[in-house]
């Protein structure tokens, strides 16, 4: 099922700020897409709108062509899984994931016998198959999570609906579980949309995402594009850690305020003016002899990668280096190289920006605005 919003705008109760703001996406057939952002950013919001849970608003919200208004929830055929599962403490785990059947009308409901062969199928694919006739309260909370994901699937929904689903998880089961859902999503031909604000959870399980601030999509992408092409720096910072640095462009040259970080060349397009710097800390480089900065290792680090502390003299910041190469650089007289660095100005990304410094046997750098061999 594909869902298209257009101009989608939804006040507060006391009309006194925008909860959605103008909202327009598509989502096609069969997507997997991950709605992001801090809390208040207007994600559940979105989500519940979608589902037909909420109202009034402006706008249009087509599900496959059509509009939700005046449809009965049996006939929109849209799975919701809320937060806290919502499950009934007091049925069984085979009744709560036959509530969606045993509620339709007496003419759209299965007979008992497609009923239960209908619960055993979901309870296969959960892999709980023995656990029919337990009660929520005898469940660990991923057992839990995946019986109200059966209980949403019973009435073979075309659109999943997750608000934050794994929240209440430990962090071994969620991966456990969100691997299993991807899983779950590509066996059954779903669309599926995911409320989280955990970046690396909807990294690993969506092929898009939808970062939303203050009611607002402020951009959506392939996953692996959001981190190399960041529109805005809150989407930057939001989806990991990361370095500022500000500065100005002359003739196609970043140069930094701050004496201690060479400038790089950013190449044709850019006009002159006041930008801001951002990159990884692992997207850093020292350079030995080039600064009077100060590198000091840290306790800490995984991945082959340590962390350092460079002192740079009006400030100080963290850096992952490759382990190996921490022993190569002295406490002192260092440089920061932050050649991969995203560019913005007036919070909008520069389109026309190289991600990478320039070649080795270029020839040179440019630094603080005088041009010295590169290192």
């Amino acid at each position: 099922m594909s869902v298209q919003i257009q101009s989608l705008t939804r006040h507060a109760p006391n009309a006194s700020r925008k909860m959605l703001d103008d909202v327009s996406l598509s989502i096609e057939d069969g997507a997997f897409v991950a709605l992001v952002g801090p809390s208040g950013a207007g994600k559940t919001t979105l989500l519940r709108t979608i589902a037909g849970l909420d109202g009034p608003y402006e706008g249009t919200v087509l599900v496959d062509g059509r509009t939700l208004a005046g449809r009965p929830m049996r006939e929109r055929r849209i799975g919701f899984v809320f937060q806290n599962y919502a499950l009934f403490r007091h049925m069984t785990v085979a009744r709560n994931i036959a509530f969606g059947l045993d509620v339709l009308p007496r003419r759209e409901r299965p007979d008992r016998g497609a009923i239960a062969g209908r619960v055993a199928e979901l309870l296969e694919l959960i892999q709980l198959p023995m656990l029919g006739d337990a009660y929520p309260d005898q469940l660990s909370g991923g057992q839990r999570q995946r019986v109200a994901l059966a209980r949403a699937l019973a009435t073979k929904p075309g659109l999943l609906l997750l608000d934050e689903p794994f929240g209440a998880l430990d962090p071994i089961v969620r991966r456990q579980i969100r691997r299993w859902l991807r899983g779950l999503h590509d066996q059954l031909g779903l669309t599926t949309v995911l409320v989280t604000h955990d970046h690396d959870e909807a990294l690993e399980v969506a092929d898009r995402l939808v970062v939303m601030q203050n009611g607002r999509i402020v951009q959506e992408a392939p996953a692996e594009m959001l981190d190399t092409a960041p529109a805005t720096p809150f989407v930057m910072e939001f989806l990991g850690e990361a370095l500022e640095f500000s500065g100005r462009i002359v003739d196609g040259w970043f140069l930094p305020d701050d004496s201690n970080v060479l400038s790089f060349h950013v190449g044709g397009g850019v006009d002159d003016g006041l930008v801001t710097a951002l990159l990884r800390p692992y997207e850093t480089r020292l350079v030995a002899g080039e600064g009077r900065g100060r590198a000091i290792p840290l306790a800490g680090g995984s991945g082959g990668l340590r962390r350092l502390k460079v002192e740079l003299g009006t400030r100080e910041v963290e850096i992952l280096l490759v382990t190996d190469q921490v022993g190569l650089f002295g406490r002192d007289h260092v440089a920061l190289d932050i050649g991969r660095a995203r560019l913005f100005r007036d919070d909008r990304a520069l389109q026309h920006i190289s991600l990478r410094p320039p070649e080795p046997g270029h020839g040179k750098q440019r630094h603080n605005g005088t041009v010295t061999d590169s290192v």
